[in-house]
């Protein structure tokens, strides 16, 4: 059997990957896991569940309410609420376990599963891999009063946007942070349709909302973080300050300048990294990134005086490494970022709170991005090569060496195998579009000569 586990949880096409069988399944191995581990040891096991807009979550979620509770552990149930809600609830609320069904910025037809430990944090591999080994065993199951209850608990999003608010405004320093601010937000039909715009309000922002009427059918269809064009158009029309765009589960956020340009993870980053420096709040003065960020942050950043520690591509790992040297701020290119003192994962509608902030303190997000340039970057798939010789082939390795002294600072060589395909990544970054196609088709042409299978 293909492992279930993914980098973020399990998913696949609702109802024919993911299965309601499959749900219920997940849950009792997850509780069954977590309680041989300890975790449930000398109370009633309580877990928090909540999910996007997907019409598949319905069942999905119910699906796992009933496993949680078939295996005597009590669920409240948020309801429709972003990933970042689950994880600080989780917390909150003194649960054993939390559990988001989302796939995040993925096409509607598809759905997942992912789950939280105590205090909100992602569930290590070694975990993951024990609730997958456990999936579908027999047991034995309590009866009467042993077995879970299922609460809905609707108001416990109203407990998240009270912790973004205090957030923000602890980050400001304001008790009406974005006042003055007129931002567009793009919900995506997601998660955040109800809850983004409502925190944004509470700020002091005057809000303009596109995309917020969900029907399980339309999340993430054309709108959202990655199809930033409609919020580019609106922020025009309306003369708004800023835009932003959340995804499907909003655990990310991109922007939009009040002239329509957009701003990346990236610049989020380095710009809010500043914004902590100078507030003191910056751990040893480090952003944490992954290795595809691109090499202007690395240069914005060397100026500013603040160092980078390269993660691999995911926000767990990005966590991880946050964990690991105890670092205030990271995140990825994508939008995902994580403010350690407020979250344990990637929030949109926090980074778009401390994004708006940021712009009332400081001026026009356009010019606070304007260091932090964007260095043209080619990214090639070559498939069907042979990725566990990467790093080891002396042609390819020779290749690689040559380009980068070529570059020398002004660019970048990066080589990814695919963990799950027979592909090899080849990304190069340069002075010029040019440059890093020619270089990019360079390196690509000698991992298929050399790695094909």
């Amino acid at each position: 059997m293909a492992r279930l586990f993914g980098t973020d949880g399990v998913r696949g096409l609702a109802n024919r990957d993911l299965t309601a069988e499959l749900a219920v399944d997940l849950a009792v191995a997850a509780a069954h896991v977590l309680a041989e581990r300890g975790e449930f040891s000398g109370h009633r096991p309580r877990a928090v569940i909540g999910r996007d807009t997907r019409v598949s979550g319905e069942f999905l979620s119910a699906a796992v309410a009933a496993g949680l509770a078939s295996a005597g552990v009590d669920v409240l149930d948020a309801g429709v609420v972003p990933t970042p809600a689950v994880a600080y609830l989780t917390g909150s609320t003194q649960a054993d376990l939390g559990v988001v069904i989302s796939a995040s910025h993925n096409p509607m037809p598809d759905n997942g599963i992912k789950f939280f430990g105590r205090g909100g944090h992602k569930l290590d591999d070694s975990v993951e891999e024990a609730i997958e080994a456990r999936v579908g065993e027999a047991w034995e199951r309590p009866t009467g009063a042993a077995v879970g209850r299922i609460v809905p608990s609707p108001d416990l999003a109203d407990d998240y946007v009270a912790h973004v608010d205090g957030a923000v405004r602890a980050f400001a320093r304001l008790d009406a942070p974005l006042a003055g601010l007129h931002v567009v937000v793009d919900a995506a039909h997601g998660a955040a349709s109800v809850v983004g715009p409502l925190a944004l309000e509470n700020a002091g922002a005057r809000i303009t909302t596109i995309n917020a009427s969900p029907d399980g059918l339309n999340i993430n269809d054309g709108v959202g973080s990655t199809h930033l064009a409609p919020l580019q158009a609106a922020v025009v029309a309306h003369g708004a300050d800023l835009g932003v765009a959340f995804d499907g589960d909003a655990d990310r956020c991109l922007a939009v300048d009040h002239e329509g340009s957009v701003v990346n993870g990236d610049q989020i980053m380095g710009l809010l990294a500043v914004a902590m420096r100078d507030a003191g709040a910056l751990y040893r003065s480090t952003l944490v990134a992954t290795v595809m960020s691109n090499l202007g942050l690395h240069q914005a950043m060397r100026r500013e005086g603040i160092d980078i520690v390269e993660a691999a591509v995911g926000d767990r790992y990005v966590l991880e490494a946050m964990r690991d040297g105890g670092f205030s701020l990271g995140g990825e290119q994508s939008g995902h970022i994580i403010v350690a003192d407020h979250s344990t994962t990637g929030d949109g509608i926090l980074t778009a709170l401390l994004v708006g902030a940021r712009v009332v303190a400081r001026g026009p997000l356009r010019d606070q991005c304007a260091g932090i340039e964007t260095l043209p970057q080619v990214l090639i798939n070559v498939r069907d090569a042979d990725r566990s010789r990467v790093h080891t082939d002396t042609e390819v390795q020779s290749a690689v060496t040559a380009v980068r002294r070529e570059l020398g600072d002004s660019g970048r060589v990066l080589l990814r195998p695919s963990g799950t395909e027979p592909l090899v990544r080849v990304m190069v970054e340069a002075a010029t579009a040019d440059d890093a196609q020619r270089h990019a088709e360079a390196i690509a042409a000698v991992v298929a000569r050399r790695l094909a299978l």
